[in-house]
């Protein structure tokens, strides 16, 4: 006979199973070898609501230039706690239009969370201790235009507000044009006595340019269009035409200064409905922007105009951001303006320094991936040798790898100003978006990232480790606040600015009278820092640090069962019962 202890285990491990295999399936089947343009989106997240009711909600929070909806899901598990009462996570992506692997990589995340709820005890945990709101679309005329015009090949990254890039008093007047109707806009060449470029000696396919002194046989006339203002320029004033990404509140600089960046902060619809949900959602303590590409974990400042982030907040940045290095392969951890470009009016520099939340941008595809080879380091080699190295790889792995499929080879073509010239060369958004068959992976890896980033907000957890009868009716009560996560309440930057409310703790309810309270500094010996007012509510404006704990001391009169109760912007709402024995 089996001995009772194997018996027990074998019940255990058939009752898990079991209630695994009574889930249902999920009835929403998401593929992520394509990407779906704005309606398929909003279908797809309309199915996940549906799906699971209990966890999942869809609202829109405004209008795009266009008219089309602003969609937000969140996701909160109720039976757990009220949605204004947890830690929040917001995730967004797709801020420029022809970013376009962000959403699908947004849309993964719900799936993954949902799907492995209650199988995988990690994912469960967040669901039930967090609060994510996710932004898929935060430029959703930008992503139909990529999709709808020119098949995948549409400049898109601005928003679709007419714009008059060329200053000629038109508006979105002179676009690229997919002159031969193929769906893709294309580079175009023209045949000439005296050029400026000419036919690369490693590989036909490709164009370089000449050397001082050096003549070629061909001319490069820009992306596929024609003149439709007839002011003797192709392709100057395309759509839309501004940046949202150069539109928020912190460190903005007008148009001259920073190309794209509007009339003023939030001065178009979509940033306008960002910032209004996230300031009425307080309870953001972690932010994830996705865009592309380079493979980069990248945080502010935007600008070294800018102060740098104080050192415990820089630790943990580092704490999140180098364990995302090791999750996500061929990615660096950077600084924007040091390591990449300086950005004003940057959306992670607004939450950042405007709104004190511990915030990251990943610009999600590096082809380094692709080419299985580590990123080069030092400075990089611009010479025409390097050059054209470079693309002659790019081409072998075009060739083997994805069977030609992101090149175009040169082909004759009647302009009606250029007369005969050829149309060929990558596809505009090689390089920029992931081959479709290492999506899933790039979706997943940049989700448990953000997921870890989730797990490191402030956890706070009431402990009562002493309470000591003095008297007949007179107790001293000891409670630490314990945070179990690397992400403070209140970070040193958000403090030093007073960016977020005090955090609060108060001892109330039961028959009691507080006397006294006190923060503990060194509870071996005791040494408490009294609290002058109020000794009932202690309000700590430095909150509490990430993996930190404070210990409260309370002298108080009385008998019965009084409330602790802990109030925390980004730490969420707490409550402990404290038992006071006659």
């Amino acid at each position: 006979m089996l001995n009772k202890k194997l018996l027990i285990t074998i019940l255990a491990v058939l009752t898990i199973r079991a209630g695994l295999l009574a889930q249902a399936p999920p009835s929403v089947k998401l593929s992520y070898n394509r990407f779906y343009n704005y309606d398929e989106v909003t279908g797809l997240l309309k199915s996940l609501i549906k799906q699971y009711p209990a966890f999942l909600s869809l609202q829109s929070i405004g209008k795009s230039t266009q008219g089309r909806d602003m969609w937000v899901v969140t996701m909160n598990n109720t039976k757990t706690g009220e949605e204004a009462h947890k830690a929040a996570m917001y995730i967004d992506a797709n801020i420029h239009g022809n970013e376009v692997q962000g959403a699908e990589a947004v849309i993964y995340t719900i799936d993954y969370l949902m799907t492995n709820y209650n199988r995988i005890p990690s994912v469960t945990e967040l669901v039930d201790q967090r609060v994510f709101y996710f932004v898929p679309m935060a430029n959703p005329d930008g992503r139909a235009h990529f999709f709808d015009k020119t098949g995948m090949c549409g400049y898109a990254r601005s928003g679709m507000q007419p714009t008059d890039n060329d200053k000629d008093g038109l508006a979105d007047e002179d676009g690229n044009d997919d002159l031969d109707g193929d769906g893709l806009i294309l580079q175009m060449r023209k045949k000439v006595t005296y050029g400026t470029h000419k036919i690369s000696a490693h590989d036909s396919r490709l164009m370089i340019r000449t050397s001082p002194g050096e003549s070629g046989n061909y001319i490069m006339l820009g992306s596929e269009g024609i003149d439709n203002d007839h002011d003797g320029r192709l392709n100057e004033d395309g759509p839309g035409g501004y940046d949202m990404n150069r539109n928020w509140a912190t460190d903005w600089q007008p148009n001259y200064l920073q190309r794209g960046a509007g009339n003023y902060p939030f001065s178009h619809p979509e940033t306008r409905a960002i910032a209004k949900f996230i300031l009425a959602h307080p309870n953001i303590a972690g932010v994830q922007a996705y865009h592309n590409a380079g493979g980069m974990i990248l945080r502010g400042p935007g600008d070294n105009s800018q102060d740098a982030y104080p050192r415990e907040d820089i630790m943990v940045y580092d704490h999140i951001a180098k364990r995302g290095e090791a999750m996500l392969p061929f990615y660096s951890y950077m600084i924007l303006w040091r390591d990449l470009y300086p950005v004003h009016g940057g959306f992670i520099d607004w939450t950042a320094e405007g709104l004190g939340i511990f915030s990251f941008s990943n610009e999600l595809w590096s082809t380094s991936q692709y080419h299985n080879k580590a990123r080069d380091g030092g400075r990089r080699d611009r010479s025409s040798d390097a050059y054209q190295i470079k693309q002659k790889k790019r081409l072998r792995f075009d060739d083997d790898v994805e069977m030609g499929a992101q090149y175009v080879e040169w082909k004759p073509f009647d302009h009606p100003d250029y007369g005969e010239i050829e149309l060929g060369g990558w596809v505009h958004e090689t390089g920029r978006v992931p081959p479709l068959f290492m999506l899933e992976e790039l979706c997943h890896r940049n989700a448990v990232f953000t997921l870890y980033h989730a797990a490191q907000m402030p956890l706070i957890k009431l402990e009562t480790i002493k309470i000591e009868k003095l008297d007949h009716d007179l107790y001293k009560i000891w409670t630490a606040i314990i945070n179990e996560r690397a992400i403070p309440t209140i970070g040193q930057l958000a403090g030093k600015n007073h960016l977020i409310s005090p955090d609060i703790v108060e001892l109330k309810g039961g028959r009691i009278e507080v006397i006294s309270a006190g923060l503990v500094k060194d509870e071996w010996n005791n040494q408490v820092t009294p609290i002058e007012h109020r000794p009932e509510r202690i309000v700590l404006d430095k909150g509490i640090k990430g993996n930190g704990r404070q210990i409260i001391q309370w002298i108080v009169k009385g008998s019965g069962t009084p409330t602790i109760y802990w109030q925390s912007q980004m730490g969420g709402v707490i409550t402990t019962k404290v038992q006071l024995k006659q």
